[in-house]
């Protein structure tokens, strides 16, 4: 299993050959999972550049393809810790932590994400 964020299914969305290899793959052979709040962060994006609806179909397709981690009292403050000693967005903190919790290697190109976590945590897309 991997863990996806927001950077990541935006590339896949925007159609970026590597990312959308790499996503493919782990929706079909491993499995993917994703925090309910990397979800929104991808929900808003979508609904700015392409409207309300298009940003409900990818939430739906998320949705049947994905694990949802849902920002529970502990990943929250999981989230908050990894914030705490690291330079990135608390949507950042919460792929981070949804990754740890799953013992998966987070796949994302954000080059905060990237720069804080060790090689072995982290698939880098770019």
């Amino acid at each position: 299993m991997i863990c996806l964020d927001a950077w990541a299914i935006v590339a896949w969305l925007d159609d970026d050959t590597r990312v959308a290899t790499v996503v493919r793959e782990a929706l079909r052979d491993e499995g993917a999972v994703i925090s309910w709040i990397n979800v929104g962060e991808v929900a808003y994006i979508v609904e700015r550049r392409r409207g309300g609806t298009q940003a409900e179909t990818v939430v739906a397709a998320i949705r049947a393809s994905c694990v949802l981690d849902p920002a529970t009292p502990e990943r929250v403050l999981a989230a908050a810790s990894i914030k705490a000693a690291a330079a990135m967005s608390l949507a950042d903190a919460f792929a981070v932590a949804t990754a740890r919790a799953f013992g998966a290697r987070l796949a994302t190109g954000d080059r905060e994400i990237v720069g804080a976590l060790a090689s072995s945590e982290v698939i880098d897309l770019t």
